[in-house]
């Protein structure tokens, strides 16, 4: 787990194993976090039982595992996933970008 040292919640872990509506906060510290992919998939592949990871909590995680019985590796799901998001994204901006440029010129970029 070398990610970890780079996680959000390293010098505050303790408050990811939070209960009840506490677990909100502590979704909220793995927003943005540079390892949330590794985290998550991390703790979907060791079937980690308690505590938020990647900004899941457990019974969302338990659902999730449910849901895709058959995946072996969470992290190339993830992975696939998140490049996809991040793709789309960038697609959906240079639309927006040039939609905004096709109706009110260039200055509608800025």
């Amino acid at each position: 787990m070398e990610w970890a040292v780079r996680g959000a919640c390293r010098r505050n872990a303790e408050q990811m194993f939070a209960e009840g509506a506490a677990q909100n906060g502590a979704k909220s510290v793995c927003y943005g976090c540079p390892v949330r992919v590794e985290c998550l998939s991390y703790a979907l592949d060791q079937r980690m039982e308690h505590g938020v990871w990647g900004g899941m909590t457990e019974r969302e995680r338990r659902a999730l595992l449910r849901r895709h019985p058959g995946v072996s590796s969470w992290r190339q799901v993830l992975e696939q996933a998140y490049a996809g998001h991040e793709a789309a994204g960038r697609e959906a901006a240079a639309r927006d970008l040039a939609s905004r440029l096709g109706q009110r010129g260039p200055e509608a970029a800025a």
